[in-house]
């Protein structure tokens, strides 16, 4: 590339898009261009500026990252996408991955691992930090719950019976207790409370 690689910083919260922008001021041949606070102005200003490359936060009012890098992809198909978020799990980054982002970084790697991911991408090659690569291989193969599970979970979570749940989801206490007997066998738990914990590690699903 002949000038700066471009960037476009997509997150909700001020301090950390003002962090992320003065650690690449630093760096040479970086800049960023543009700031974005959710998905959907991500994608109004990637159609204004044209960056060379988006940082994106996963969760986010109005239209979280996930559903952000579907639609700039969706018009932009050769965009450069990076997930830059607090969420470690592995199907969080499956997720992201599926999605279209090309590179996965945590925010509290060190910045020459981000600077690592950034060269990676903007060079036509995956950008997968090992600490990363290392989630994805403690959980392979991928075994992902069903989204009847995840909802099932998810109010688990919440504390709700077997009972509660099935007149939640409009089905029979029996036909709970199927589901969680596959969701305890899925994530490798014996209880109902490892369950939730091992859900919510691995970025199933997000406690309120």
């Amino acid at each position: 590339m002949t000038g700066p690689i471009r960037i476009l910083t997509v997150d909700d919260h001020h301090l950390i898009r003002a962090g992320v922008s003065s650690f690449l001021a630093t760096e040479p041949g970086l800049e960023v261009i543009a700031e974005a606070t959710n998905g959907e102005e991500a994608l109004e200003k990637y159609r204004a500026v044209r960056p060379d490359l988006v940082l994106m936060d996963l969760s986010m009012p109005v239209m979280d990252g996930l559903a952000a890098t579907r639609a700039i992809l969706a018009e932009f198909p050769d965009a450069r996408i990076v997930v830059l978020t607090t969420y470690a799990g592995d199907e969080d980054i499956h997720r992201a991955l599926d999605a279209g982002a090309m590179g996965y970084v945590v925010k509290d790697m060190l910045a020459t691992e981000v600077l690592k991911v950034i060269r990676s991408v903007m060079a036509g090659r995956r950008g997968i930090p090992p600490t990363i690569a290392a989630t994805l291989a403690e959980h392979t193969p991928r075994i992902a719950l069903t989204p009847r599970e995840v909802e099932v979970v998810a109010l688990i979570a919440e504390g709700l019976t077997n009972a509660e749940i099935g007149a939640r989801i409009g089905r029979t206490e029996e036909t709970v207790k199927v589901h969680v007997k596959n969701i305890l066998q899925k994530l490798g738990v014996k209880d109902r409370t490892e369950a939730v914990t091992q859900a919510v590690r691995r970025g199933f699903v997000r406690l309120r």
